[in-house]
């Protein structure tokens, strides 16, 4: 399809990129998972959570399609999906209003969870925002200086998992609007638990630098795959999908859990289909498919991964 026939609504369900929700979605599933297991599953701050990580997905889409056009990331050799500021779907002041509309409805919402979760939830949801916008945006991009890896690693893995657990448990254990943490509301096992989403939504991030390397080359966008090549982009995407595959272990070895974690490890064969293309390919009419069955990849082990946590009390 040409920009020619793309409807100014067609042209806003691709800026928001709802492809990408299963990197938003994961983390949450994950965290639920683990509540069950733990006797601290609360539905509303569950709720609360899965659309708040929504809304920031699609505001940090709308930030990047709009900071890479006027700063000149996307260029007519783009290899990537469409973007709408960049091909002229939709003006850039229209773009980025909706970014800040999205991120102030996430804000709205996190009212909810500030309530539940206190002050850390203050903290966690504006340095999610913010990084968000600075992911592409502000006078130090992330994306721009080979951080976006880290950036991904962190808020759509560590916090988003850890985040979702802590608004149920603190739901449960504590009073409303804890200062701090209260006890047992991020045990390790949330924070072992995120690693296989960190590592997987970064492989995500992975397949989308190697495919644009040279373009980003050219326009100053300063990767990870950029700065070291697609060798090391390559090490990278190993070394994510071992982490993902060895947390499982972890959990089984752990009082209380069963056999239901080694769920994941029927996704294994799916990865290392995509592995031999990420492994060999660099060209976008290859890796545009991979980068969509990268992202089925991680919502299929986020849903295996937290039946099995959810199950795990069940007898061997």
């Amino acid at each position: 399809m040409s920009t020619q026939d793309i409807t100014r609504r067609e042209a806003w369900v691709i800026a928001a990129r709802p492809q990408t929700l299963p990197a938003a979605a994961a983390p949450v599933a994950v965290g639920v998972g683990l509540a069950l297991h733990d006797g601290v599953f609360a539905i509303l701050p569950a709720l609360a959570a899965l659309v708040g990580a929504g809304l920031i997905q699609i505001g940090t889409n709308f930030a990047n399609d709009y900071y890479d056009a006027v700063q000149g990331a996307d260029t007519e050799d783009r290899e990537g999906f469409t973007r709408v500021t960049a091909g002229g779907l939709i003006a850039p002041e229209d773009v980025k209003r909706a970014m800040y509309l999205t991120f102030a409805a996430s804000i709205l919402l996190g009212t909810y969870l500030v309530y539940v979760g206190g002050v850390p939830i203050v903290v966690i949801g504006l340095l999610s925002v913010a990084s968000g916008i600075a992911y592409t945006g502000g006078p130090y991009p992330l994306g721009y200086h080979g951080l976006g890896d880290l950036f991904v690693f962190v808020f759509f893995g560590l916090v988003a998992v850890a985040g979702t657990y802590y608004v149920q448990a603190a739901a449960v254990l504590a009073g409303p609007f804890p200062v701090g943490l209260p006890p047992e509301t991020v045990p390790v096992s949330a924070v072992v638990a995120a690693l296989p989403i960190a590592a997987l939504s970064t492989n995500i991030l992975v397949v989308n630098n190697v495919r644009d390397r040279e373009e980003d080359a050219t326009t100053g966008k300063r990767t990870l795959a950029v700065r070291f090549g697609y060798g090391f982009a390559r090490a990278e995407w190993l070394a994510m999908l071992v982490l993902a595959y060895a947390v499982p272990l972890w959990f089984l070895r752990q009082p209380g859990f069963s056999l239901g974690l080694a769920l994941p490890y029927l996704t294994l064969p799916y990865a290392l289909d995509i592995t031999r293309t990420m492994l060999t390919e660099t060209a976008g009419e290859v890796l545009n498919p991979t980068l969509e069955r990268t992202g089925r990849l991680l919502a299929a082990y986020a849903v295996l991964f937290a039946v099995g946590l959810s199950l795990s009390e069940l007898p061997l």
